[in-house]
């Protein structure tokens, strides 16, 4: 039973960096760029929900809430690469890469001094709440996140494989040129994915608060889930989630049957492990970039 207990808290976790992970793929798949500032994002979008939720703050409903936070995380992410993210288009991909550094340390300098820097919890009706099936107590907010996390990953790889604007991203990240030249109105489909990544780190932020409290470090999660999309395979977004899903695995294992140090440690060592005999990945999507 201490197995299973183990595998159902590693599955969950593995399922928040799984959903981080897919907003590094999703920007990686259309634009080619690495967002170090996704799991601020994701922070942003807890604090979002935290802040039109909880009593002390405006008070509205929890399912009321929930969509607004990802209304406005999907509107952030689009205003930001509207507004900032366009004045790199061109530059170097590491100037992309240290400018999302930069806008993490923002976030989470912003969000400091509006909710502080002490751990807060979200006022969630999934919270707190157990399920006992035999001799193993699930809670409710680790199920919804196993679900939930499971279903986006499959809306998102049908959307991007069988929808034309999925595509249309697609073509963007492989040869921008070529793509304005056959309709496709690149630097709005790069906003919209922007805005989607948004929405998705809104997401993974709610479930993630749910689960317990909450600050501003929380964003550096976005490590691990960067990690587990390398683990799964760049762009790759089935890959992101089994990424996620090794990484949240071997933390527990580790804690539980080698000392509570290794279960930083360990995801590291596989990701080493990956880039060593596997340097694309376990679901690699690697494809010749047509010029």
């Amino acid at each position: 039973m201490d197995v299973l207990q183990l595998v159902v808290s590693g599955l969950a976790n593995g399922c928040i960096y799984g959903l981080i992970a897919l907003g590094f793929v999703l920007i990686y798949k259309a634009t080619e760029a690495v967002n170090f500032a996704q799991g601020d994002f994701m922070m942003l979008g807890a604090f979002v929900t935290l802040g039109l939720t909880n009593a002390d703050q405006l008070g509205l409903p929890f399912w009321v809430s929930v969509p607004i936070a990802i209304l406005i995380m999907a509107a952030f992410g689009y205003l930001l690469d509207l507004i900032v993210l366009r004045r790199v288009s061109g530059q170097s991909q590491i100037a992309v890469v240290i400018l999302t550094i930069a806008i993490g340390f923002v976030l989470r300098f912003i969000a400091g001094l509006i909710w502080g820097h002490e751990p807060v919890s979200l006022e969630s009706p999934i919270a707190g709440k157990d399920i006992r099936f035999g001799g193993v107590v699930l809670g409710l907010d680790e199920i919804s996140v196993i679900i939930v996390t499971i279903l986006l990953t499959v809306v998102l790889y049908f959307y991007f494989n069988n929808t034309r604007l999925g595509v249309a991203m697609q073509a963007s990240s492989q040869n921008q040129l070529a793509a304005y030249y056959m309709g496709i109105p690149v630097k709005r489909v790069q906003s919209l994915i922007w805005a989607l990544a948004g929405a998705v780190a809104a997401i993974a932020g709610v479930l993630f608060a749910s689960k317990g409290s909450i600050d501003v470090s929380a964003g550096l999660l976005g490590i691990k889930a960067f990690a587990a999309a390398v683990i799964g395979g760049f762009g790759s977004l089935p890959g992101a989630l089994l990424g996620g899903l090794i990484v949240g695995l071997i933390e527990p294992f580790a804690a539980r049957y080698i000392a509570a140090g290794y279960s930083q440690v360990a995801p590291y060592l596989v990701l080493f492990l990956i880039l060593v005999f596997r340097p694309h990945g376990i679901l690699s999507q690697v494809h010749a970039k047509k010029v």
